[in-house]
């Protein structure tokens, strides 16, 4: 914990890999800026989960009152072990900047359930949930269309694979519609032979 009311937190900045750095570098520049402390730590959940799973359980005694740690979804890797530690504690703030998809870990928390399985084990909600939307980094409707204008010639079939179904398929009717391109918006276990 900080040792006054006004001092600022110790933030960490966890990432996977040193190959991290130039994506976390803006985010580096601006705790500098702010005068914000924060310690740097690459870890491998894959690698090395003892490693990444005692940082985890003991940041908050090392006074670590802020996480950063990406992972998409919560679907694996470093941040279920920063969510088994921190989860239940209703001090906690969990704060998602991107969209969780359906089926995912992320969206369940975001939901409101008030227990989830986190590396095997049944976790009680009681932190507080905060969604931020914008901060996604996947194209929107508009900038995939741009990103389809700068085709020379049309393909001999697009996928739309990315996306809740409805949005996916909202999506292949307006490319049907400005482009009249043959579109697939494929399902779950289906094959495509392409030749």
């Amino acid at each position: 914990m900080t040792s006054s009311k006004n001092a600022m937190p110790l933030v960490a900045v966890v990432m996977g890999s040193k190959s991290d750095e130039p994506l976390m570098q803006p985010t580096l520049d601006m705790l500098q800026e702010l005068g914000i402390p924060f310690e740097v730590r690459v870890m491998s959940a894959h690698r090395t989960p003892e490693k990444t799973r005692e940082y985890a359980m003991k940041a908050q005694e090392r006074g670590i009152e802020v996480i950063i740690a990406g992972a998409g979804m919560c679907t694996g890797g470093r941040i279920k072990h920063h969510l088994v530690s921190n989860i239940s504690r209703p001090e906690s703030t969990i704060l998602f900047v991107g969209y969780q998809a359906e089926g995912t870990l992320g969206r369940q928390i975001v939901e409101g359930s008030k227990e989830v399985r986190i590396l095997g084990q049944m976790c009680r909600v009681r932190a507080k949930i905060v969604q931020m939307g914008g901060f996604s980094a996947h194209a929107d409707r508009d900038e995939l269309l741009r990103w389809l204008s700068g085709f020379e010639a049309p393909p001999s079939r697009l996928f739309v694979t990315h996306g809740e179904p409805k949005t996916a398929l909202s999506f292949a009717d307006l490319v049907t519609k400005t482009k009249k391109w043959p579109i697939t918006v494929p399902q779950y276990r289906d094959q495509v032979v392409l030749t």
